[in-house]
């Protein structure tokens, strides 16, 4: 009952995609849009296949070659995300001395825009790389964090005491009782923050980058290029689903317990 269920919402999701798809080639072709306002899907087509052979930029680097410094930075800075946003977390939720002394400051920039911010950056770690990729990290710290220190301060207080009663130490309780079940936070947690990053991805590309699919998108727009930039809305938009669905698959398999009584 459950395939069946999980078929018929594939099958309504496919069937919207084509209905809005047929929408844009009606209202493209048969009616008066500009292309430079919502570009015809063939040409979105032809700019996608350019993209892949012929490329794009001053270097007329393919599409590959853009994507591949996207995701470099991005899953750089989403590493360092998790490193060091999961154990902080769950030691803040834990101790709230530690929430006390570390809350503040990802109470104080969270709520910031990345532009508002991005310039200082730049002004503090120039303008390569390293400013791009910590700029995608303070992005998706925040939702690790609070996923995380939300996660252990919701565990129940008698799982605590029943470990500590049966004669577990602190270590024993944080592996097999804080920890595991902390683990659906922290994977919202993550889900939520490849997000962010990926969203951020535009602005930090848009300082001195000649590479990545946000840069390649914004130059686009400044020339006008809509087919192109459609081409590049729509990979971004293919791509942060698939990664989504990444870590939906591994939370599958790591926390199969979460929401099954």
């Amino acid at each position: 009952m459950k395939v069946k269920k999980e078929g018929h919402r594939v099958a309504i999701s496919i069937i919207t995609i084509m209905v809005v798809f047929v929408v844009w080639y009606l209202a493209t072709n048969i009616g008066s849009i500009p292309d430079v306002i919502l570009p015809k899907p063939q040409n979105v087509w032809k700019a996608f296949l350019s993209l892949c052979s012929e490329g794009y930029g001053t270097n007329k680097d393919t599409l590959m070659v853009h994507m591949a410094a996207s995701m470099k930075r991005l899953l750089i800075a989403y590493g360092l995300s998790v490193v060091t946003a999961v154990p902080l977390g769950l030691i803040c939720g834990y101790f709230p001395h530690a929430s006390s002394v570390v809350n503040p400051f990802v109470e104080f920039y969270r709520p910031i825009p990345p532009l508002a911010y991005y310039t200082l950056l730049v002004l503090w770690l120039g303008i390569n790389e390293g400013s791009k990729i910590t700029l995608l990290f303070l992005a998706g710290f925040a939702p690790i964090f609070i996923s995380c220190a939300s996660g252990v301060k919701r565990i129940n207080v008698d799982y605590l005491n029943a470990s500590y009663m049966l004669g577990a130490n602190k270590k024993q309780t944080f592996m097999n009782i804080i920890f595991p079940s902390a683990l659906p936070d922290i994977f919202t947690g993550l889900r939520t923050a490849i997000g962010f990053e990926y969203t951020t991805l535009v602005a930090a590309e848009m300082v001195a980058a000649k590479q990545g699919i946000g840069w390649m998108v914004l130059d686009a727009s400044n020339w006008l290029k809509s087919d192109v930039v459609f081409a590049g809305v729509i990979i971004m938009g293919i791509t942060g689903i698939l990664l989504n669905y990444i870590i939906l698959f591994l939370e599958n398999r790591i926390v199969h317990w979460s929401g099954r009584a």
